[in-house]
């Protein structure tokens, strides 16, 4: 495994260039042109938010919770990835500039909760003190089990937020869902081809690195209130499961673009490693297609008992 610095000095100018990339495919927006103002009324004093009022599911409802939730812990995302990578050069130019778009997700899928009344804004400021007072979040070893990571967490992150809005049957929901899972998949994006430039300078690190990531991976959500219960409810629904996260992120990342069973050149250590992932991901195939299949008998169940 190649020592942190002489890594990250031998990835800058791919960082640089992908900086480039990215600010040439970033496309400007806001925030308050996305929220439905119009539907919005005052919160008077001593109202107690009612769950009657709102049409979405407890599922889709806790999907926006960690969603939001996740965002709103962005300090420490922050403060792990500077530390990591540094504050200095195109490291640090894109750090910021990644600060500055996850801050812009908060915002307006507060406004827009906030608006539509969709969560109960006295258990969400709750919790979002609760969560950032808390100060968890992963934090990888080595630079390259934090570029796998990031790889990896934000195209799951862009997967869930995409699911949810599917299932707001709101358009204004929609669009906002839609607008945070774009600017997450070109985060994706950036990390993604890190990785792949990291694959090629330090094979058997990187190999040892995804080994780690992909057994010990999480969504985002450590610290946040009743985590495992809101965790258990999105994959109920469908929105990110042992399924969708091998389908939609380990196959299409770990398989096809690193081409994990195709990389040459790796020391013992990393045989095994590459060994036990693709067992790991197969387990993980077989662990999603199980966990549908019983979720889809439920759902038939109960179309049949009604």
């Amino acid at each position: 495994m190649m020592p942190p610095e002489p890594l990250l000095t031998e990835l800058e100018p791919v960082a640089a260039r992908l900086l480039d990339r990215h600010l040439s495919t970033s496309k400007e927006w806001f925030p308050h042109t996305l929220v439905p103002w119009s539907r919005g009324r005052d919160f008077l004093e001593g109202e107690v938010w009612e769950c009657e009022d709102v049409t979405l599911s407890d599922e889709v409802r806790s999907s926006l919770f960690v969603n939001l939730l996740t965002e709103d812990n962005l300090p420490y995302y922050f403060r792990t990835i500077e530390a990591m990578f540094g504050a200095d050069s195109a490291w640090g130019t894109w750090v910021r500039r990644w600060t500055a778009e996850e801050g812009r997700h908060s915002i307006v899928l507060r406004d827009y909760l906030t608006v539509t009344r969709a969560l109960d804004p006295v258990a969400l400021e709750r919790a979002r003190m609760a969560q950032v007072e808390c100060g968890q979040v992963p934090a990888p070893e080595t630079p390259q089990d934090a570029l796998v990571y990031v790889a990896l967490q934000e195209l799951a992150t862009r997967v869930a937020h995409h699911n949810t809005g599917k299932l707001l049957e709101d358009r204004a929901g929609l669009e906002v869902m839609r607008k945070v899972a774009s600017d997450e998949n070109r985060h994706y994006l950036f990390y993604r081809d890190l990785c792949a430039a990291a694959l090629e300078l330090d094979p058997s690190g990187m190999v040892v690195a995804i080994e780690r990531q992909v057994r010990d991976f999480e969504m985002p959500g450590t610290g946040i209130v009743d985590f495992e219960t809101h965790a258990k409810a999105i994959a109920n629904a469908g929105i990110y499961d042992f399924e969708v996260h091998h389908d939609a992120v380990l196959a299409p990342v770990v398989l096809r673009h690193f081409a994990l069973e195709s990389i040459e050149g790796l020391s013992p250590e990393a045989e095994q490693a590459r060994e036990a992932t693709l067992v790991r991901i197969g387990r993980i195939a077989r662990a999603g297609r199980r966990f549908a299949s019983r979720r889809e008998e439920r759902r038939t169940g109960q179309l049949v008992s009604t």
